[in-house]
């Protein structure tokens, strides 16, 4: 199987950057092994004209369109190797079957790494949370908790008072500034230093957290800091040059570039700022550089 472009993940940074090559009238597979981070979720919000639609549903329509295009092809499985090859690269599936294309554009997605507090897990994406921006208004202005295990957290501690009543639960040894202790005294923000030890709820709702020393503390949501890693190993594989960020390392990009000549990424793999309008966004630049990189090639072909 050989194409000009090979996309690896098929979320919104991924489905993006099909849009645009397979647009530039490129010859592009998709290799999607449909588990995105977002399938937790029941709705996307705040992404423009697909507020309050399923993630699944928005793949979906986003399948349907692309498979309008002759020169687009989608191959579900997972992506076991990418190396360079002669004329491009090779991509390797689990069970064998390979790909070849000039550029590769990477949308691996991330894992998170939970909390390991009981209850939490069963409710990531539905009422504990990571962006306010994503779910915030849907709490309708109850009692908002917040997970403090680093200091980041205070960047949420300025939030979310928008959004309801907020508690910042302090994880042992995290400690806050003066400057951000300032910050989350003027926005109201009630301050609880005794460890959360669960999460108490029917099913996926949440109503309160229980604390160590047996107190109850009402909350309907509880935004937590997941530690993230790159969902594939594709990356390493590739020797992508990485960058740290306050959740975990993400490949290093300029314009969707990589520190590979031809390989390109996008999403929540490739920054640290997460979110879905973000990420169909970096895969549009990603998709972009991609054919530019197709374009200056054929002009010494």
């Amino acid at each position: 199987m050989k194409y000009d472009a090979v996309v690896v993940g098929g979320s919104f940074a991924g489905l993006s950057a099909v849009m645009q090559l397979t647009r530039a009238r490129r010859k592009v597979l998709l290799i999607d092994a449909a588990l995105p981070r977002n399938r937790f979720a029941q709705a996307s919000h705040g992404f423009l004209g697909q507020d309050g639609v399923a993630p699944s549903e928005i793949r979906r329509r986003a399948l349907e369109q692309l498979a309008r295009y002759p020169n687009f092809a989608l191959l579900e499985g997972e992506a076991q190797r990418a190396e360079r090859s002669l004329g491009g690269f090779r991509v390797e599936m689990a069970d064998g079957r390979v790909a070849e294309a000039q550029v590769l554009v990477l949308a691996l997605g991330v894992t998170d790494t939970l909390p390991s507090i009981p209850g939490l897990a069963e409710r990531w994406g539905r009422t504990v949370l990571h962006c306010p921006y994503c779910h915030g208004y849907e709490i309708g202005g109850r009692a908002i908790g917040i997970l403090a295990s680093s200091p980041l957290a205070a960047h949420q501690g300025g939030l979310l008072p928008d959004w309801g009543p907020t508690t910042m639960f302090v994880e042992p040894g995290v400690t806050f500034d003066e400057e951000q202790q300032a910050m989350l005294v003027a926005r109201g923000v009630t301050m609880e230093t005794e460890r959360v030890v669960e999460l108490v709820g029917e099913g996926q709702g949440l109503e309160a957290v229980r604390l160590a020393d047996g107190r109850i503390v009402e909350v309907h949501a509880l935004f937590a800091q997941s530690k993230v890693s790159i969902a594939s190993p594709l990356a390493s594989q590739l020797d992508l040059e990485l960058e740290e960020g306050p959740q975990g390392f993400h490949i290093k990009v300029e314009m969707g570039c990589t520190s590979m000549a031809g390989v390109f990424a996008a999403g929540d793999a490739a920054t640290p700022m997460h979110n879905a309008t973000l990420a169909s966004a970096s895969g549009v630049m990603a998709g972009v550089s991609a054919h530019r990189a197709l374009m200056e090639a054929s002009l010494w072909a």
